[in-house]
């Protein structure tokens, strides 16, 4: 059967109260004599009543126990608290024909948080040893990660090295075979070429004596054709050409001496018209120099009135050419809004004529009687 012993504030060593519950499994033995000490013990009572006796003596020894112990001890090791019990226990309740199968700490609190206290005290300890614990085990995980990745560094470039090593006398085996048989390939290729040269020369030098023989004798036939086309060129050619060209030569000559003939006949006939012609300039020139000299003197001789009257001949056609723009002008309108205005201004072109006139001629008109009385001029 199950019994949960139960002790409410019970003091420790140390004078803290505790709570605390089992929970036991007994049984009544079957032995002979332990079975006739339980008949005798609870002979007369029922399973209840038996079920108090043996939990008040659970409970009478677990109290006991407490007092001897700390807290620390108790919730710290729980099973060897219980472990105590069981063992101080079961003496008195084999006596009575009772054997405790198991008895286990079910629960222990207290009312002033002495185990909460203490439980947070061991619980930071226990953190801070976690966390040491664990530092140091990652820091000895690290050396030794570090120690395992240098012993596989280390084993690694021995390998590579031994591969390297290994690949470099593959390669320079290689090497070597590959220039060997290069070397092989380049002498069979040149000795190839070689012989393939020589037999090239060969056909190239009978080719050339070939060339030689045909060229010699088309050389043989040229000069043959040579002299044959020289003599048909004497024949054919030169004889008459030297002949026409001795004819053009004489052509030339007779046409030479002509055109020289000409050209100097020419030169002697230009001459002779220039010579003329410079004879006729000189006399008109004298003529016409004695003519002016003959007017100078005739002008000298004349007197104011023949002046005069040279002048006076001239003036209409002075007159004329002066008025011959304004032929093309087919009327003339003087705005003017009274006649004798018209009249002074008439006046007044006949006052200014004698001035125009001695300017041009250097003849004073203003001495003649008429012009004086037209213009009022008072000689």
């Amino acid at each position: 059967m199950t019994l949960q012993p139960r002790c409410e504030d019970v003091e420790t060593a140390e004078g803290v109260a505790l709570t605390v519950t089992g929970v036991a499994q007994v049984k009544i033995m079957t032995e002979k004599e332990l079975l006739a000490i339980a008949c005798e013990q609870f002979l007369g009572k029922n399973v209840q009543e038996i079920r108090n006796v043996v939990l008040q003596t659970l409970e009478g020894h677990l109290r006991s126990i407490l007092g001897t112990l700390t807290v620390e001890q108790i919730y710290r090791d729980r099973d060897q608290f219980a472990k105590l019990v069981r063992e101080v226990a079961a003496p008195d309740v084999g006596r009575m024909g009772i054997e405790i199968l198991s008895f286990t700490i079910k629960d222990v609190y207290d009312k002033v948080e002495y185990l909460s206290s203490l439980g947070k005290t061991q619980t930071a300890a226990v953190q801070r040893d976690a966390d040491i614990g664990v530092a140091e085990a990652e820091r000895d995980a690290g050396i030794r990660e570090a120690e395992c990745k240098r012993e596989m560094l280390d084993v690694k470039y021995v390998s590579d090295t031994k591969m390297a090593d290994s690949k470099r006398a593959f390669e320079m085996q290689k090497a070597a075979f590959s220039q060997e048989v290069n070397t092989k390939k380049a002498e069979s290729q040149l000795a190839y070429e070689l012989q393939a040269a020589k037999e090239q020369q060969k056909i190239r030098q009978e080719e050339i004596e070939i060339e030689v023989v045909q060229r010699k004798k088309q050389i043989d036939i040229e000069e043959k054709e040579i002299l044959r086309m020289d003599k048909e060129l004497i024949a054919t050619v030169k004889r008459p050409a030297e002949a026409e060209a001795h004819k053009m030569l004489q052509i030339a000559e007779g046409e030479k001496v002509q055109q020289v003939l000409i050209a100097q006949a020419e030169a002697e006939k230009i001459r002779k018209i220039g010579e003329a012609e410079a004879a006729v300039i000189e006399a008109i020139g004298k003529a016409e120099a004695e003519k002016m000299k003959l007017k100078a003197e005739a002008y000298q001789q004349y007197g104011d009135a023949a002046k005069m009257a040279l002048v006076l001949d001239c003036l209409p056609e002075i007159a004329a050419k002066v008025a011959a723009p304004l032929a093309k002008v087919d009327e003339i309108v003087i705005l003017s809004g009274n006649n004798n205005k018209v009249t002074s201004e008439v006046t007044r072109l006949l006052a200014e004529l004698p001035a125009s006139v001695q300017a041009l001629t250097g003849v004073d008109l203003s001495k003649i009687p008429l012009i004086q009385k037209a213009t009022g001029v008072q000689a």
